[in-house]
């Protein structure tokens, strides 16, 4: 894998991929403008391109949905899951407990709170078959609202997550969607195509983006209604739409550790305070039943919910619900792909698959069961039928009405609707965070002013959506913007796989790497003891590099260059030297050594106190290749052992190109 060594455009206030950028905002400024012009003749259009979708490409969604989470176990469970996002020698960025906290924030959104209620109640009420308003309603009801926001949403996310981490972290290409294609295309991904990809994802992130906006706003008018009497209305939308945007512009202008972080926390706190009341204000035990007989259908009823099309009683069901949710997620894979690869550097591909399919999962089941499962009590077991009435006449009020029948409502109500707002501010801001990175091809080093434009251009997306048709629209928006961004991630699958296999196979090649200075060279036993068990100093070993390592490499350096191919020593900052020999369009050789410090056994370190720890250390000359560091420690070794393990993993190095020729 190359590095790109184009850099988007730089100027003092412009960061950006123009081919990217241009066309995407021109494109989507054009769409506003035409939808906010024609409102009415959008609306009809948006309805015949879902029609159309759910009619002609309904089963293309599921079936790459189905082999998207297919695709990631089957990686996770062969031996590429043994693969480092990162260089062979990196380890995690951070512990379990802050990844899973973070991976547990990614799968929070504004979506549980506008179907939290919703959804199951929606089902019971009106199920795709069968009676409504019975137990087996209420079962299928919150088996299909799972379905929905199980492990497929997931696995799609992981998808776009675990190609942005592996080919950014492991091959150092640009954080962005066209480095997947890297082993379908090679370097045709920094032209037309790559741009063609990126855009492509840029489109589905701003329609999936402005979809959670949408339903937020209707949900936070709806709840300022329930609260304050505030009008139900398209224009009182429109204001929140600007308010709520400018406070996300705010965000994005602090940036991610001044803004995006500090909300992100809020949104988590708040969601666990309404999760656990309604927990305890609910019918606790029902509800902790529910969650484990849910679980357990939802498990054995995956594989033949992830095929039905409902073919055989055809209606409009699955379009509104199915096709839209895989049409919403598709679109949202860009953004919450980035960020799980940005804090997942280091992991393995196997904890990779894993966390991300299964920790969200479990924040997501207990919602879904406490407040869906909540509602159904009162409708079925306690004879509330107000709430199922008032979902079916309006969504938007569903949360708001299901706390009317709980102690505190009004209090839970104001939480919910800050919690929505705030949910709000962080898609927004997270989202023009990662179409400006698309934009810019990979730079997080933009100027503020661009983060700016795709937030407020998001925000006026999502008004003129709602001006143009409502919730129709905004599943339109979905299902539409996806559908060429599935086709690229099914490319992303292919390329992924393909650069798994390449991984595996230099792996391979590599396996027989020398671990120890040969005796054959003329060193004793005794002489290989005494370097076993001497813990040199950081002098030591920069000396070894001054005097052996260095002289060595410029001798292979030397003759390389002098039989017509490039390469060159070069010094790193932390003294490491490497011998870089270039193959030009091919894979390039690296040859590092590097001082690596360890702490000492505890054998050695009877005193435990950290600055003891510190004067004990000790250091290893270590060879790195471009994978990462290959464990063995050259420390001691003479030049001509040096530059035979040198030429040993140049040969390798040559055998694994001339196996890729072939």
């Amino acid at each position: 894998m190359h590095k790109d060594t184009t850099d988007p455009v730089p100027r003092r206030r412009i960061v950006m991929n123009p081919p990217v950028f241009i066309t995407s905002g021109a494109i989507v400024v054009l769409f506003v403008a035409l939808a906010a012009l024609w409102p009415e003749a959008a609306e009809k259009q948006f309805a015949a391109i879902q029609a159309w979708v759910i009619a002609q490409a309904g089963w293309f969604y599921v079936l790459a949905v189905a082999g998207f989470l297919v695709f990631v176990v089957g990686v996770a469970m062969s031996g590429y899951g043994r693969i480092r996002l990162g260089p062979d020698h990196s380890r995690p960025d951070y512990s379990y407990r802050s990844w899973f906290a973070m991976l547990f924030s990614a799968g929070m959104g504004i979506g549980l709170m506008f179907f939290g209620v919703a959804e199951p109640v929606m089902h019971f009420s009106s199920p795709p078959v069968g009676e409504p308003g019975t137990a087996e309603a209420a079962r299928q009801a919150m088996r299909i609202t799972l379905f929905h926001w199980g492990v497929h949403a997931w696995a799609i996310y992981a998808v776009v997550g675990l190609s942005l981490a592996y080919f950014a972290f492991r091959h150092g290409l640009p954080l962005t969607i066209r480095s997947a294609l890297y082993p379908l295309i090679g370097d045709r991904i920094h032209g037309i195509a790559g741009h063609t990809v990126d855009t492509f994802a840029v489109f589905g992130t701003i329609f999936g983006v402005a979809t959670s906006l949408g339903f937020g706003v209707m949900q936070v008018n709806a709840g300022l209604n329930h609260l304050f009497g505030v009008p139900v209305g398209i224009g009182v939308q429109m204001l929140l739409i600007a308010v709520i945007t400018g406070l996300a512009t705010i965000s994005v202008g602090l940036g991610l550790d001044g803004g995006i972080r500090r909300v992100s926390e809020l949104n988590m706190a708040l969601a666990v305070i309404l999760l656990v009341f309604v927990l305890v204000a609910g019918p606790t035990v029902f509800l902790l039943q529910t969650l484990v007989q849910n679980t357990g259908m939802y498990i054995s009823n995956l594989f033949s919910m992830t095929f039905n099309l409902y073919a055989y009683e055809p209606s409009g069901w699955i379009g509104g619900w199915t096709l839209f949710y895989w049409g919403w997620w598709i679109a949202w894979s860009p953004f919450v792909g980035m960020f799980i690869a940005r804090v997942s550097r280091g992991r393995t591909i196997r904890e990779f698959v894993v966390g991300v399919l299964l920790v969200p999962l479990g924040f997501t089941f207990m919602w879904m069961t406490f407040f869906g499962d909540t509602a159904i009590h009162m409708i079925l077991m306690q004879g509330i039928t107000s709430l199922a009435d008032a979902v079916a006449a309006d969504t938007t009020v569903a949360l708001f009405e299901f706390f009317s029948h709980l102690p505190l409502s009004s209090i839970t109500s104001l939480l919910a609707t800050l919690l929505v707002i705030t949910f709000f501010v962080t898609s927004s801001d997270s989202g023009a965070l990662v179409v400006d990175m698309l934009t810019t091809g990979g730079n997080e080093e933009s100027p503020t002013w661009q983060r700016i434009f795709w937030s407020v251009l998001m925000g006026v997306v999502a008004a003129v959506l709602l001006l143009a048709g409502g919730l129709s629209a905004l599943q339109t928006a979905s299902i539409a913007s996806a559908l060429p961004f599935t086709v690229v991630m099914v490319l992303v699958c292919w390329g992924l796989l393909r650069a798994l296999r390449t991984d595996a196979a230099k792996r391979s090649s590599l396996q027989f790497a020398r671990t120890t200075q040969a005796t054959g060279d003329g060193v004793g036993w005794q002489q290989r003891i005494r370097t076993l068990v001497h813990q040199p100093s950081r002098a030591e070993v920069g000396l070894f590099l001054d005097q052996v390592a260095r002289p060595a490499l410029r001798e292979v350096a030397d003759e390389l260059r002098g039989r017509g191919v490039e390469a060159e020593v070069l010094d790193g900052e932390d003294g490491r030297l490497t011998l870089k020999v270039i193959h030009g369009q091919e894979l390039d050789f690296h040859y590092v050594v590097r001082p690596r410090p360890y702490e000492p056994p505890s054998f050695v370190l009877g005193d435990t106190r950290a600055k003891r720890a510190a004067t004990l250390r000790y250091y290893r000359a270590e060879v790195h290749l471009s994978e990462g560091g290959q464990d063995y420690d050259v420390m001691g070794w003479s030049s001509g052992a040096l530059i035979n393990d040198v030429l040993d993993q140049y040969e390798r190095h040559l055998h694994f190109l001339s196996g890729q020729r072939a």
